[in-house]
């Protein structure tokens, strides 16, 4: 059934198209599906370029187009969020008026705490419907939120603070990893004492895991503040305010306060939800992120309820929660139409579970479609999805910066052909090109720095918080009328683009520019790898060499060196000798981010026997001890 009258008529070319030829107009014509208090006065602002603003002059709730909207047009008894927590054997319902009445009365709780439009809340929670009720009551009284990833290290989120410098912090007192209890008050006071600024007040909720101690004077629970509290309306927002900051490491080790804005951010999400992910109203959608991270802001909270759409919020792990069937346990307990989520959470399923036996316990048959995003898909990984669920298997690009995808397959529209290892191809709004070293675009199949010609579209960044200058010199200065992505592709002769590496893991072996992704690639296709990484180490003779390391399926038992001279074999044959790709090792686990990326860039440093800061956002630190003996077994740091 098409999505909307008339729409599967068209094709990607021609939606592109329509976006090339006239802007302005395309981006009009998808806002009149939001609600706005005032039009807008230009579409674009480009009067202060490279610094663009969208639909300047118009006034906007975005919690109302979440909520509020639903209620008054026929969804208020409709699923609005799904809790789904197998760490604590929990699930809860809430329809759109319910979940509106608890945002509502939380943004009263906000508002008698002197909370006006403009003021900054950080929200430092596990992934609970809290979470989703404190961004929601933010947006509503024209706040600005700041999530912190839960579990965050005293030191980073206290850096935060002291950019974001809030009144008031929302958080919990635990989070709960797989049967872990992580206690979030004790960071929290230990970043606050570590702050310069001060917020005036923390709202604590109280979990049953553990009890948190408060402060007299400055901490409230939860529970107790919500039982006398009265929901406030929403406040209309110029759509240039700023609807939330979300902090990402930067090259310097300090954090980078990304903003994205009420109204283009609106306009972008809700057209991707209708064209990109394919979905009607009234379906279930689950993107199995966190809240704290780009993917949980924009299709956990803000996408789906701006489709009305029902939207999963999922507290746990793909694998050991309790098995690697849990994500076809709750496809199928919640009736999902859609998921999204990273390719590394493949890799563990299929590490433990290498031939779907789980898969198959379980009815997907309302189950639709597959996106992957975070981190570059591995044909094998995306070959494995496809196998076992028998649906389509998209892989995705875009970034915290963006908020919505920049390449992908327009599955509303037309489901073009995938081409395992890439993203597709651009979104309307995005003009995407491959630069090389001499700032020209470079031939097709040839590698180079991936970037987007300015203006970028609505929902994408207008600037950093409070820091222009940081905006310009980090995205826009290295390439004058373009914003640098930092990862490094090419497109084919088809125009699809394949995002290869970062660009700081591209590596110069002996004056060759060669990609650790492709290398990655041949890896994950032997059968017996389940993950794998390659990084670039200093070498007196090359500059850099190749070294990878693999993480092996569940199960298999050959010997390790045997399985590493057939991956420098496979490498030889499909890259070539210039790859010089002689050295790999077997490890236990990857160090990875919360998020599930691995982290390159510190096993790198590691090799090299260079200084390196932990990274905030590890998983568990204990795997850099393991992944530094398994280096040092190979002889690196070279002495």
């Amino acid at each position: 059934m098409p999505i909307l009258e008339g729409m599967m008529t068209k094709s990607y070319q021609a939606i592109y198209n329509q976006w090339q030829v006239d802007p302005i107009g395309f981006w009009a014509a998808a806002a009149e599906d939001i609600h706005w208090y005032k039009k807008w006065d230009k579409v674009l602002d480009d009067s202060n370029a490279p610094f663009y603003h969208w639909f300047s002059g118009a006034q906007v709730n975005s919690c109302y187009n979440a909520l509020d909207r639903h209620v008054e047009n026929g969804r208020a008894g409709q699923l609005a969020l799904i809790y789904d927590s197998p760490v604590t054997n929990t699930v809860k319902k809430f329809t759109y008026a319910e979940l509106l009445d608890q945002v509502a009365r939380f943004a009263g709780v906000l508002r008698s705490r002197g909370i006006e439009k403009g003021d900054r809340v950080i929200i430092y929670m596990p992934m609970v419907p809290e979470a989703v009720m404190a961004m929601l009551a933010c947006a509503r009284i024209g706040a600005i939120h700041s999530v912190v990833f839960g579990g965050f290290a005293a030191k980073e989120l206290a850096t935060r603070i002291d950019d974001a410098k809030p009144k008031l912090i929302v958080s919990a007192s635990c989070g709960i990893e797989v049967a872990r209890i992580i206690e979030y008050k004790p960071l929290l006071d230990e970043a606050i004492e570590l702050s310069e600024h001060k917020p005036h007040a923390c709202i604590i909720l109280q979990r049953p895991q553990a009890q948190a101690a408060m402060v007299a004077g400055r901490d409230v629970s939860w529970d107790e503040v919500m039982q006398s509290s009265k929901p406030v309306e929403c406040v209309p927002v110029a759509a240039t305010d700023p609807l939330y900051i979300l902090y990402t490491s930067g090259t310097t080790g300090i954090p980078k306060g990304v903003v994205h804005d009420n109204g283009g951010h609106l306009v972008a999400l809700k057209w991707s939800m209708q064209y990109i992910y394919g979905i009607n109203p009234g379906e279930v959608y689950w993107a199995a992120s966190d809240v704290g991270w780009i993917v949980g802001h924009s299709y956990i909270v803000y996408a789906p309820l701006f489709h009305g759409c029902t939207t999963i919020l999922y507290e746990g792990k793909p694998v050991g929660t309790p098995d690697p069937g849990v994500f076809w346990r709750v496809i199928s307990e919640h009736n999902v139409t859609v998921l999204f989520t990273a390719p590394t959470t493949f890799r563990a399923i299929k590490r433990d579970d290498p031939n779907g036996e789980y898969v198959r316990k379980y009815d997907l048959s309302n189950f639709r479609t597959l996106f992957l995003a975070g981190e570059r898909c591995d044909p094998a990984t995306l070959h494995w999805a496809e196998q076992q669920l028998g649906v389509p298997v998209i892989d995705h690009w875009w970034q915290t910066e963006t908020a919505w995808p920049i390449c992908a397959n327009l599955m509303g529209i037309e489901h073009l052909p995938v081409k395992p290892g890439s993203a597709t191809v651009p979104m309307p709004g995005y003009d995407v090109r491959v630069l090389g070293e001499n700032k020209q675009e470079v031939v097709s199949g040839q590698i180079g720095d991936i970037v987007i010609k300015l203006p970028l579209p609505p929902g994408c960044l207008p600037t950093l918080w409070q820091n222009d200058e940081g905006y310009k010199q980090s995205y826009l200065n290295s390439f004058p009328g373009y914003y640098i992505t930092a990862d490094a592709g090419y497109k084919d002769d088809d125009g699809y683009l394949w995002i290869m590496s970062r660009t700081d893991d591209i590596i110069n072996v002996a004056g060759h520019r060669l990609s650790t992704g492709a290398m990655e690639e041949v890896l994950a296709s032997h059968p017996d790898v389940a993950e794998c990484s390659v990084i670039g180490v200093a070498d007196e003779l090359k500059g850099e060499v190749p070294l990878g390391t693999v993480v092996l399926k569940t199960g298999v038992e050959r010997p390790h060196d045997e399985i590493v001279k057939e991956l420098i074999q496979m490498v030889r044959e499909k890259i070539g000798p210039v790859a010089s790709f002689k050295t790999a090792t077997v490890v236990k686990r990857q160090p990875k981010t919360r998020s599930g990326k691995i982290l390159r860039g510190t096993m790198k440093k590691i090799a090299d026997g260079a200084v390196y800061r932990m990274p905030a956002t590890i998983d568990d630190p204990a795997v850099l001890d393991e992944i530094a003996a398994d280096l040092a077994a190979l002889g690196y740091p070279h002495k």
